[in-house]
């Protein structure tokens, strides 16, 4: 179930809380391939399964670590709701790393803690999240980000 962030006062009021996790979901090689095709990043340990079983280390494909960040925004809403919030937008990250690969068939989540929120000029409000791309049976994660959102309650 999503924690609901209501307003600006739901924002602070949750500052430095853990805000909970995604479902479990399932990185597919469409998804990568996909991934692939719309960066133009077609490196063999992503799309060559033939070459991904002579010479990877990993033993199946992997998903781009652009990939694997992006998938914060995907799940984003599913460990959020918002409520009376004109705007929220993904103003940035100031820390990224990916201590693990994020491998086709692997399951992974979203786990997002709310950090300090600062108050911005013209009514805007911005937060830091700390957000991990669990994969599940793994202790290390496939991404660990520090991410920047800034929101616009409704007046």
């Amino acid at each position: 179930m999503p924690t609901i962030l209501a307003g600006a006062e739901g924002l602070k009021a949750h500052a430095n809380t853990h805000l909970g996790q995604s479902d479990w979901i399932e990185m597919t090689f469409e998804t990568i391939t996909a991934f692939a095709d719309a960066t133009g990043d077609q490196q063999w340990i992503h799309v060559d399964r033939e070459r991904i079983a002579k010479e990877s280390p990993f033993g199946a494909p992997i998903a781009h670590g652009y990939l694997t960040l992006a998938l914060i925004a995907g799940r984003f809403f599913d460990v959020l709701e918002l409520q009376d919030m004109a705007m929220v937008i993904n103003y940035g990250a100031n820390k990224v790393r990916f201590p693990s690969p994020l491998k086709e068939g692997d399951r992974y989540r979203l786990s997002m803690d709310l950090g300090d929120v600062r108050e911005k000029a013209k009514g805007w409000h911005e937060a830091l999240f700390h957000c991990v791309i669990q994969v599940e049976d793994s202790e290390k994660p496939a991404c660990v980000a520090e991410c920047v959102y800034r929101f616009l309650p409704k007046r």
